[in-house]
């Protein structure tokens, strides 16, 4: 058990600025469906970049088999 005194999770100082309130963050009314989500590309469901060559197709191949091709 300790007897010292507990820090201060803030500083003592603020430092510059710190008097300044921060900003609001500004509200935006765009249609959030006219922006791409990750789910709207290959990347977001998990594929791999194209790679070319033998060796890939086959690495592909082998990681999308089903199980019951084994």
């Amino acid at each position: 058990m300790s007897t010292a005194p507990a820090s201060d999770p803030q500083p003592s100082d603020p430092g510059p600025g710190a008097d300044k309130p921060r900003p609001k963050p500004r509200l935006v009314f765009d249609d959030p469906l006219d922006q791409q989500s990750s789910d709207d590309t290959d990347r977001g469901w998990g594929e791999r970049p194209p790679a070319g060559g033998s060796a890939a197709d086959l690495a592909r191949f082998l990681d999308e088999k089903p199980p019951h091709h084994i």
